[in-house]
């Protein structure tokens, strides 16, 4: 070993190291860069070791899982003072969620195995809610992981600011189709470089037995609000119009879903009221448009 590579793991030996899942997609990631500007170090776990070399240039330990091999994820979770926990995204589930079921399963294991300090679980706003819904696989994985033996933190944000990229080629036409209606309908939002922010303090900082964090933006945000946010970005006029609700099922099997049923009522969820926060959530600073000018400027 190169004595400069010898003094860098020794340093990196010396810190706090906490082991991130989902780090090339935006929260994990987001955590990542967050935890490493406070000094911390970070073991980035990837399915593919050409995805970890980004972040080996950071000075990262590099540990290659993916989310179906309980012994890898055991390996990766090994030695350190905690683990950033993330579902990868799943839009069309089976019926009873078989899959998250086995996830969950394999996570629990592999935490057991490792025993690291902590572990924060990304979840969802709406976790608690119990009526059939796709945020029901964030309360499946509560539950099976609620039962670990170390602190346990849920950090449940609000729906993400950064979803509205999918409206940004409709924004720059000039009208952007919503499926959250009305469309003067607000709910919560959050930027992902906030949840970044929390999840990292969260970490660091430490808690005792099981927490439950709820996060969201300033303030509420619906369809007309990311319209009018485009337009101040983009600098021309950005309407906003609602999909109708009986259109939703063909659509989303045209885009390939076999069970879009959980999907519509997580939509019906957020329209209707019933997806809410269960306590009274934290604030984060960052505003729609500040997030939306983002997106316009890492796809110009």
């Amino acid at each position: 070993m190169q004595p400069d590579a010898a003094l860098r793991r020794l340093f990196r030996e010396m810190r706090d190291m906490y082991a991130i899942t989902g780090v090339t997609g935006q929260v994990g990631g987001a955590v990542a860069r967050a935890l490493l500007a406070q000094g911390a170090a970070v073991r980035a776990v990837v399915r593919d070791a050409a995805k970890g070399e980004s972040w080996r240039a950071m000075d990262c330990e590099v540990a290659l899982a993916g989310y179906d091999d309980e012994a890898a994820l055991a390996r990766a979770f090994t030695g350190v003072d905690g683990v950033f926990l993330m579902m990868p995204p799943d839009y069309d589930p089976a019926p009873g969620f078989p899959q998250i079921h086995a996830l969950a399963e394999r996570f629990r294991g592999a935490i057991e195995r490792a025993r690291p300090g902590r572990v924060l679980f990304l979840s969802t706003v709406g976790a608690h809610v119990a009526e059939p819904n796709l945020l029901n696989n964030a309360r499946l994985m509560e539950q099976a992981l609620g039962r670990l033996p170390m602190p346990i933190a849920f950090l449940r944000p609000a729906w993400f600011m950064e979803n509205a990229a999918w409206d940004l080629p409709g924004a720059r036409e000039g009208v952007i189709h919503s499926f959250l209606q009305p469309i003067d309908h607000r709910i919560p939002m959050v930027s992902v470089d906030d949840i970044g922010a929390v999840a990292a303090e969260l970490l660091l900082r430490g808690w005792d037995g099981c927490l439950v964090q709820e996060l969201e933006g300033p303030r509420r945000y619906g369809a007309e609000d990311i319209a009018q946010a485009y337009a101040a970005v983009l600098g021309h006029p950005v309407r906003a119009a609602a999909v109708p609700r009986g259109q939703w099922e063909a659509l989303f099997r045209q885009q390939g879903a076999h069970h879009p049923e959980p999907r519509m009522r997580m939509l019906d969820g957020f329209n209707e009221g019933w997806i809410a926060f269960e306590g009274v959530p934290r604030r984060a600073a960052t505003s729609l448009e500040t997030a939306l000018r983002r997106i316009a400027q890492r796809v110009a």
